[in-house]
């Protein structure tokens, strides 16, 4: 956290100012927008946030909105996918049903989401991002871990200082502010993006943050949900700090393997790395037939089995998509491609095969196919997957029913469950 007394550094310019300086303003240029800390230019473990992204986008295109509250959603019977800050002041936040966030700011501006925009944007900040450290970890469309250990040398500065700097270029070249978060893991760098929103730069160093989490509540640890939080407090575990004084092995007998990371966490370990992954582009399942199909039927149970398997392989790779692909391949080897894009991203089959279906039924009126397959694309955070839908009433039960077959299939295999619509499908 800040300390008075400690190295400074103004996030506008990049002057840095020695320990002891009493400034308040940078020398330099005048900037109020100093950050001091004991451990400032040690640290390398960088989380990044982009501020209210999808409402900021669209204040960056208009600015005649840049003072009003912006809600972005599928209008007064959808739901909120993102609220600007000055919306928040109401009380508006995401997931908020659209009529709710209405009546306690009518006069918002509503938005509809435009993701096409908004993906070209993250690829423009990943792409700076990846000119300060090939050691990026994109956890979605807006916002990443970053590693610059060993950069000082070719960025002249320490890590925060190139990441002040990379803020910067991302308001001044996109348009667009971020928050960032620096410690020395992954789990407090993530925690420090969120304390300083919005255009924020906070930091945890090691001295501190025993005392920092003994503080927090049990929820703040990532994977801690309602229903393992709710048994927490039940076990008299409401803050970090209770999780501080238990030993670890009475922890992962209590709470398994989720206990080990209760332990961990709760003593500011994270030993797990920034990791580069290629970036996914797709993800999809497909099948391609003994004998031609031309029974809409047939090729509906087909697609149903087809779905739940890709809505599998999203799970395992922890992306939820909102774009949908439907492929087919006629019988003298003619491939079709219908899509269609979601206002928000999904990794449920049941969502999948109803987006699908529709493509499906417009091309199967007596064609016969030797293939059929379905795809994922535009993904993001799951986090983000599935947002409660005032139109679609039954998306939230659904949720909870395939989340219940899932942990079935897991104990007893994929087929100790299935829905009557995947029942005798041709493989």
């Amino acid at each position: 956290m800040p300390t008075p007394d400690a190295p400074g550094l103004c996030r506008d310019c990049g002057t840095r100012l020695p320990a002891g300086a009493a400034e308040v303003r940078c020398p330099a240029c005048g900037s109020p927008r100093l950050i001091r800390h004991a451990e400032l230019h040690s640290l390398s473990i960088a989380h990044i946030d982009c501020d209210a992204f999808y409402a900021s986008v669209e204040k960056r295109d208009d600015p005649g909105l840049r003072d009003k509250p912006v809600l972005i959603g599928g209008g007064k019977r959808g739901v909120v996918s993102a609220a600007c800050y000055v919306a928040r002041l109401y009380g508006c936040r995401s997931a908020m049903p659209m009529f709710k966030a209405l009546k306690l700011c009518p006069n918002a501006v509503v938005i509809k989401p435009d993701m096409a925009k908004y993906s070209a944007v993250g690829h423009q900040v990943r792409t700076l991002m990846q000119g300060v450290t090939p050691l990026v970890q994109p956890l979605s469309i807006d916002e990443a871990f970053l590693d610059l250990g060993g950069t000082e040398t070719l960025h002249k500065g320490s890590p925060a200082h190139t990441l002040a700097m990379l803020a910067k270029r991302i308001e001044t070249e996109i348009g667009i502010t971020v928050s960032i978060g620096l410690s020395y893991n992954k789990f407090l760098a993530k925690i420090a993006s969120d304390l300083d929103k919005p255009r924020g730069f906070a930091i945890i160093g090691q001295a501190e943050a025993l005392d920092f989490l003994a503080k927090q509540p049990v929820s703040l640890i990532w994977g801690v949900g309602q229903a393992l939080q709710a048994k927490l407090v039940k076990d008299g575990v409401t803050h970090i700090g209770h999780l501080q004084q238990m030993p670890a092995r009475d922890l992962i007998a209590r709470y398994g393997a989720m206990g080990e990371r209760l332990a961990s966490f709760a003593q500011g370990i994270d030993p797990r790395r920034v990791e580069v992954e290629r970036e996914t582009k797709s993800v999809s399942a497909e099948t391609t037939f003994d004998d031609d199909i031309a029974d809409p039927e047939e090729l509906k149970r087909i697609l149903w089995r087809l779905s739940e398997k890709l809505a599998k392989r999203l799970k395992a790779a922890e992306l939820a998509g909102a774009g949908i692909t439907l492929k087919l391949k006629t019988a003298d080897f003619r491939t079709i491609t219908r899509s269609k894009h979601l206002d928000s991203p999904t990794l449920l089959a049941d969502r999948l095969y109803r987006t699908a279906l529709p493509l499906l039924e417009r091309e199967a009126t007596g064609t016969s196919f030797r293939l059929i397959g379905i795809g994922a694309s535009d993904f993001a955070d799951p986090s983000q997957a599935d947002p409660p839908d005032l139109i679609d009433r039954n998306r939230d039960r659904q949720k909870k029913i395939e989340g219940a077959m899932d942990a079935v299939r897991k104990k007893l295999g994929d087929t100790a469950i299935l829905k009557g619509r995947g029942l005798a499908a041709r493989k």
